[in-house]
Formats: structure tokens, sequence, C-alpha cells
């Protein structure tokens, strides 16, 4: 996998972050992108830390609302390293837990512009561009709430779904172009941001009460879902494509 290089949305922290250090260890150059500059440059400096054979690591401010921005960074990352050969879109929000009748409006808008349009702005110009080289692998982040119904998370899991939808679709429109489209469906995974939320002293929110949703009865780890997208990255999965892989402690075969 070396002389490729990857762009990974929201790659300054969690599972994006993990991926990204693989990636490098792997001689892959790697541009992670987010929306704070400061939480960027200390991950592309750890993520560098673990660069083999050569591997750049590159971080860049992006926002995936922004079609124009998502554009000129492809573009930009093209000029600078002559092609795009991985992407991993990681970028993605959940800020509500509610009941549909009792969500907000406008914290929905903000779930399907994130999780959505900046899903289909990524795939739209990452796929132009793969198309133009005639090769390229891709993988979405989707979740156990895009393959089924979870109570109080209905808005955050219609955008989920929709990851599956896009990924599934594109997949079929370019499996004979060279270009393998993936999705990776996590359980809870323990992140920096949702091992803060789970502190927060809410009896029905704690760690005891995730862990046991899955058969495993425990959290993953970021690693643990980074390793799958890698796989799915790479020639290994060379005759996979339109694939929703679970990694969720067993939570799908209930």
């Amino acid at each position: 996998m070396t002389n490729q290089v990857a762009l990974i949305t929201g790659g300054a922290s969690g599972i994006g972050k993990a991926v990204a250090q693989i990636l490098a260890s792997r001689g892959i150059t790697v541009v992670i992108t987010g929306r704070r500059p400061d939480v960027g440059a200390a991950a592309a400096a750890e993520v560098s830390a673990a660069a083999n054979h050569g591997a750049q690591v590159r971080f860049v401010r992006n926002d995936v609302t922004d079609e124009d921005a998502v554009k000129a960074m492809i573009d930009g990352i093209v000029t600078k390293f002559g092609h795009l050969d991985l992407a991993v879109n990681n970028s993605g929000i959940a800020n509500e837990t509610a009941t549909l009748a009792q969500s907000s409006t406008q914290k929905y808008r903000e779930m399907v512009d994130t999780n959505i349009l900046g899903l289909y702005y990524c795939m739209k110009h990452e796929i132009d561009q793969m198309l133009r080289q005639g090769a390229g692998a891709i993988v979405n982040l989707a979740s156990i709430a895009g393959l089924n119904g979870i109570p109080w998370s209905g808005t955050y899991a219609s955008t989920k779904h929709a990851v599956v939808g896009l990924t599934k679709s594109s997949a079929l429109d370019h499996a004979a172009q060279g270009i393998r489209i993936n999705a990776v469906a996590p359980g809870a995974i323990k992140t920096d941001i949702l091992a803060r939320q789970l502190d927060g002293g809410d009896e029905h929110f704690n760690e005891a009460t995730i862990s046991a949703m899955h058969p495993m009865n425990r959290m993953g780890r970021p690693e643990e879902v980074a390793n799958a997208i890698c796989w799915l990255l790479s020639d290994e999965a060379s005759f996979v494509t339109g694939h929703i892989l679970n990694v969720d402690g067993g939570f799908q075969a209930k």
C-alpha cells in the first residue's frame, strides 16, 4: 500500500486518528481534516511519529458541510501529491438524544448537513477524482444505528441509514470502474468524546449500560474499527464492494 495517498475526514481524533496511524505506519501518505486547527496539528504530529517508508502526514482545516471547500481540498491534495487513492469519510455528529416528537429541528438539520450532505459532498468529489485515475477505495462510517431502529436516536439513526444507502448504491454504480465503496457499522466505541459523555452522571447512560447492549459486554476501541477500515481499503479486500462490515461486539447478530 506504499506510494498511496489517503484522505481521512474527521481524522484528528477517535477512529479517524486510529486509521491515520495505521495507514501512515504502512507507508501511506495521510491527509487528515477537521474543524479545529489546534487539535488537528497535534494529531498530525502524533501520527507523523508512526509514519514509515517516507509517508507524509498533513492536516487540512475543512468543514464537510461546505461543498466548495470539500472540492478545493480534494483538488489541493491532487495538486500536491498527484492522486487520491483512498478515502475514509469519518466526519459525523450525534448532537441529541430524544424521541422524534421531542427532538429539535435545528439539531436534526445540523446532523443532516454533516452526516448526509457532508458525506455526499465528499463522496461526489472523491469518486470524480478516482474515476479520472481509474481506481480508488472508499470507506464510509455508518453505525449500528444505520441498520437498526435505536430508541431515543431516531433522527441520528435516519442519517446513518442514509450512509448505508449512499454506500451501497454508489458501490453498484462504480463496481466495474475500479472503485470499491464500503462502510463499517460500529457499535459503541470508547472514543475520548464518548468517554466524556459517559462521565456525565446519567444513570441510564454509563459504560455499564452501554456495554450491556453488546453480546461481548464491553465497548469497542477505536483501533478495532480502524483495523476493519484499513482491511477494506487494502487489496486484501479486492473483491469486496457495497459491503457494510459490522464491528459491533455481536450487536447485529442478536
